[in-house]
Order: C-alpha cells, then structure tokens, then sequence
C-alpha cells in the first residue's frame, strides 16, 4: 500500500490520502472519526486524512467552500497525482461533460489512482432532464474500482443497470448537524408547523400543487400552519433562478389564513438548524430524486419529514410518505401522510448514538480504501 507509516512501530496506523470530491461538504467531512482518531480495523490501524478542496482562482465558491470542484480535471491528477493514493467522487460533476469525465478516469488509470464513487443520486435533482446525468453515470459507474451507496433500493437499481455491485452503508448517513446542537427538543411554537421549503425551485421541485392540498387540509386542524419558505434570488432578474411566476404564485398565499410566507437569503448553517427546529414537519415537495441530506437534519433535530414515494428516502430513514412522482400526484395521500405525522410526532437522535454511527461509517470507508489499494 504506497502510503505512509509503511516504516513505523507495529502499532502506527497506516495512512491513506484521499482526493474527496467535494472535501469540505457536511457528508464527506462526517466521514471521518470523531475528533479525527484513528479507524481500528482488523488489519490493523488506518488513518485516513482528505485534501482539503483547492480553492478556484477568483475566489468564487459556496458557502463551505467546495464549488466548483477543481480536483475534476484531468491536469489537477497530473500535477497532484503523487498527493493523494485514492480518488474518491461523491457529487459537484454537475457542470463536468462526458468527455471530461473519460479524460478524469483516463488519467487516474494513467497513474494507477483507484477511483471510488459513492452513488448519491441516480437523477440529479438540479437537471429536468436525466440525459445529462446519467451520460457521466455510464462512464463512472463501469469505471469505478469500488461503488458505494446509501440504500437497498439504489444499490438495486445500480445492479440492474450496470450490472455492478454497490457496497450499502448499513447507516445510510452520517449525522449532518455539529455534536454541540444534538439535545432535548424544544419547540419554538405552539403551532404545528408544517414546513415546505421552496427554495429556489430547483428543477425536481413541484411545490405549489402540495402546498395548496396542505393549505386546504390545515382547515382539519385547530393549530396548523403552513409555512412556505423560498430564496429572494427567484425574484432577481437575471438570476440563474429567476422564476417571477412561482414568486408571485407563493406571495399570493400569505393571504391565506393558515399560510406563512417568508422570503430569505439563503440560510446560513445555525440558521437552517433553527429553522428545521422550529417545523413540526417538513415536507418534500420532489417529483424525482434518490437520497437526502435534508431528510438527515431532520432526524437529527427531532423534525418530522413527510417524503415522496420518488426515490428511497423512505429507505434512507423512517419517515411519512405520499405519492409524488414526475408522473403522479395523489392529494390524499399527503393529507393522509399529514394525518400520520400530527399523530405521531418524533423525538431527536441522540448524539451517542449517532457518534457510534460515524465510527461505523469512518471504519467502513477506510476498510474500502484499504481494500482498493491491496486489489
């Protein structure tokens, strides 16, 4: 295993470097052992440590710092090649094209590099149509020396389609909130708050037609309200999210005696944890899809999620769920899904167990990485 250590006393781990992408996002960090430790295996010690995301030349990233994705380019590896001993892909090749990606795994080949890729969505929920996707999908898939990915059902489906085997990580996600925000839930309303987060409509997003079944079945109701929640750049002309006609379709309800409309900047971390934590529920509103880190935060602060029966988010944690697909809509199975949450309401994940969760997670991937590297 070309990595370092290799000379230590018996009981030094053995380092392994990995070109995660993206490096800084809440899955990827999570991935690792509490505190940074050590992965106790039973081949012995494994110390994984990630390169950190390089930084583009203008500046320009998310919030975390992880967009675009500059270790996805065939003359980063060529340049960086001897930095790192696995390349390992989670998400960010929205923007990368076909031919990019070949020229990627070309040059990790070149190098003897093995690639892991964690299958995270089958359909890219920013993209109306799949085309797009799942042309990178057909080069990385039969590529990928190990496949990883969060349930059954993708893992399922990934066999039927390439005929390739994924390794299912038995807890489907690490934990997404900070250690310090795990505890006792208190609620910040009397209300039974419903909440339906807009966004910025991204293409997988249907919401106004559930957001109009949730108004009229809030009438059953002595304390619900439904809150709509959406990013002020869908009023920005110009704007890759411009969309005035959904704008002006959500302000219209805050006339609506059991609606609360509320336009924002995107939410910063502790904001989006406060927000999550003052729902009673939160409801999807995703015509396709496959997994949720959304879904993860609200397991964590104790926050009901009601999903669509698109996807395996219904795999991924336990939740409601109501027929919502490109296809179909079925009103009363989401009043129904409503019905269950209002009486059955969730209690938060406790940090011990989640931390027992990580470990299992971190142990996991380092044995992968191990196992890549001995193939």
């Amino acid at each position: 295993m070309p990595t370092a250590n290799e000379t230590g006393s018996a009981t030094a781990a053995t380092t392994i470097r990995v070109a995660s992408v993206p490096a800084s996002h809440v899955y990827v960090r999570h991935l690792s052992p509490v505190n940074g430790t050590v992965s106790e295996l039973d081949t012995g010690k494994v110390s994984v440590t990630r390169l950190a995301d390089p930084v583009p030349a203008d500046g320009a990233k998310v919030p975390g710092g992880w967009w675009p994705p500059l270790m996805l380019d065939p003359s980063w590896i060529a340049q960086h090649h001897n930095d790192f001993d696995v390349f390992h892909i989670h998400f960010g090749f929205d923007a990368v094209g076909p031919s990019v990606m070949s020229a990627v795994v070309a040059e990790l080949r070149k190098h003897g590099k093995p690639l892991v890729y964690t299958l995270h969505d089958l359909r890219n929920p920013h993209h109306p149509d799949p085309g797009a996707h799942e042309e990178v999908l057909d080069i990385l898939v039969p590529a990928a020396d190990e496949l990883i990915t969060l349930t059954h059902g993708a893992a399922d489906a990934i066999s039927r389609r390439w005929n390739r085997a994924a390794t299912v990580i038995p807890h489907p996600h690490p934990h997404v909130i900070p250690p310090a925000r795990f505890g006792p839930r208190e609620p910040a309303t009397d209300d039974f708050v419903v909440g339906v987060h807009a966004k910025s409509v991204r293409a997988n997003m249907d919401p106004l037609p559930v957001i109009l079944t949730l108004l009229d079945a809030a009438s059953d109701y002595p304390d619900v309200t439904i809150q709509i929640n959406l990013h002020d750049e869908i009023f920005v002309p110009g704007n890759h999210w411009y969309n005035p006609d959904f704008g002006t379709a959500a302000l219209a309800l805050s006339r609506h005696p059991y609606a609360s409309v509320r336009v924002h900047e995107y939410f910063d971390d502790d904001q989006l944890w406060d927000y999550l934590q003052g729902l009673s529920v939160s409801v999807l509103p995703y015509r396709f899809g496959t997994h949720s880190g959304w879904l993860e935060a609200c397991h964590d602060l104790g926050t009901a999620v009601i999903a669509p029966s698109c996807g395996f988010y219904h795999e991924q944690r336990d939740c409601f769920t109501y027929e919502l697909t490109e296809d179909r809509f079925d009103p009363d199975s989401l009043v129904a899904a409503l019905a269950d949450a209002y009486e059955n309401r969730p209690v938060p994940a406790l940090w011990p167990d989640r931390r027992t969760e990580r470990i299992s997670i971190a142990e996991q991937h380092a044995a992968l990485y191990t196992r890549v590297l001995h193939a």
